[in-house]
């Protein structure tokens, strides 16, 4: 029994791990772009991240109220990344209207 409380220990802290490194990474993408589209990505990548940490940690540490935090903070999440995706989508939309009444007036 022993064996299997310090088995299921270790594989919490590796997840854990793995999940703060991944996160990390995921930073480091959110920061440098290169397009609007790979910072929601990242964003959105790394509120997954966050979500999987809290109920990672909920297992690791037998608290089951951080089970509540992550799925509010997945509901929250999810309606930002719909947000900039369509807030993303009205610019690039306004940029093409632009950019044709740009060639129908002769401007280059």
């Amino acid at each position: 029994m022993l064996l299997t409380a310090s088995a299921v220990e270790i594989a919490g802290q590796f997840a854990l791990a793995v999940l703060l490194i991944s996160m990390i990474l995921a930073l480091v993408r959110l920061i440098r772009g290169p397009a609007a589209a790979d910072r929601i990505v990242a964003l959105d990548l790394i509120s997954i991240l966050i979500v999987a940490f809290t109920a990672t940690y909920s297992v690791y540490s037998g608290e089951t109220s951080f089970l509540d935090v992550a799925i509010g903070y997945a509901l929250i999440a999810f309606l930002g990344t719909v947000a900039l995706a369509r807030f993303l989508e009205r610019t690039a939309i306004k940029k093409g209207r632009e950019h044709q009444t740009d060639k129908g007036s002769g401007k280059a």
